[in-house]
């Protein structure tokens, strides 16, 4: 039998959700959405074919789903979680799952008192970073030792950082500050521009030095949706280096060796097979096998799906799918990264109930 879940929340990121579920229903079945505005759950039912309740409880009385997703605003997410606890609810957190190291604590108290909470953090799970992680692991670069990162915001740019540099749940001393500068204004995740629009563009640098290995972290919020600023990646390790998706690596240390992660997507070119993203393979392995291949989605719903493909894992076997120390880390770093920002000084962080 599949695990079902429900999923608590009606916005823009609860859609992806109620779409993985729509397109896998036999792999993902939907318990159930819980909203509390009628308007919201009259339209996720139309839009969704969704079975919509009012309240918690009317959805564990009638369905008793495996799981279920918070996918609430960062200020409710913790007290959804403390009200699924108490009723021995498996969780699935939206990210942020803490604002501030007391919220932190507090779901680290859940998860000591018994709670299973995973969390959405779903990055690293996209098909392209996937395929790099997997090249890193392999052991190919030897040692990290460099990253710079300009992909996401905040704790998901974090996540890929540490991901990538491998540290683990270790403190870096951080130094960061604040650059605005001017931009042609470009889409906004729901729309179009439909003029000209000056707007200003807030850049966070960050460095994060762990002694042996540096990260820099770097981004500004237009990046998502801007037509006109991409992400960026660099990785570098004793015997190699990712930059984008050129690899450069050493077969001997008198043999240099170079390649691109090239991606594999059905549909293109008189390609009869229908759209879908299947693989990335560089250096002549596969580095990436795409676990949903017959499904027309983005990176990110692949990315999503594998977080729900990862809980139920974790709810059958144990094998932790993104753990709440992994994510408290995550935001612990963005905090000290906002307050290095803020005060002009290095800030060196404490050790935590979660490391």
């Amino acid at each position: 039998m599949p695990f079902s879940f429900g999923v608590i929340g009606s916005g823009w990121r609860a859609e992806f959700f109620l779409r993985i579920a729509r397109d896998l229903p036999e792999q993902f079945p939907l318990a159930g959405v819980v909203g509390r505005n009628p308007d919201k759950r009259a339209e996720l039912a139309r839009r969704w074919s969704a079975p919509t309740f009012s309240t918690l409880d009317e959805l564990l009385a009638e369905k008793r789903p495996d799981f279920v997703v918070t996918s609430v605003s960062a200020s409710a997410n913790l007290e959804w979680m403390e009200f699924l606890s108490e009723r021995g609810v498996p969780i699935l957190s939206e990210t942020p799952i803490g604002r501030d190291p007391k919220e932190l604590h507090r779901v680290v108290d859940l998860v000591r008192a018994g709670a299973r909470i995973q969390v959405a953090e779903q990055y690293i799970f996209q098909p392209l970073h996937a395929a790099r992680l997997a090249l890193i692991e392999s052991g190919q670069l030897g040692t990290i030792h460099e990253a710079d990162v300009s992909i996401a915001h905040g704790y998901h740019g974090v996540s890929l950082l540490r991901h990538f540099l491998q540290t683990g749940l270790r403190l870096p001393k951080i130094t960061a500050r604040r650059f605005t500068s001017r931009i042609v204004a470009g889409p906004h995740r729901n729309r179009l521009p439909t003029e000209r629009k000056i707007a200003e563009s807030v850049r966070t640098i960050a460095q994060l030095d762990y002694g042996d290995r540096l990260g820099t972290f770097d981004f500004t919020g237009d990046q998502y949706h801007s037509w006109i600023r991409s992400p960026r990646l660099m990785v570098r390790g004793e015997e190699g280096e990712i930059n984008q998706i050129t690899v450069r690596l050493l077969k001997r240390f008198d043999t240099p060796f170079q390649f691109d992660l090239i991606r594999r997507d059905t549909g293109h070119a008189g390609n009869l097979e229908g759209y879908s993203h299947r693989s990335i393979t560089g250096g002549g392995e596969i580095l990436y096998q795409n676990p949903f291949p017959d499904m027309r989605w983005n990176d990110d719903e692949i990315a999503v799906a594998t977080s729900l493909l990862r809980m139920v894992t974790y709810l059958a076997t144990g094998q932790p799918a993104y753990s709440v120390a992994e994510a408290c880390h995550d935001c612990y770093l963005d905090q000290l990264i906002a307050e290095s920002a803020a005060s002009g000084r290095e800030v060196v962080g404490e050790p935590q109930p979660w490391m």
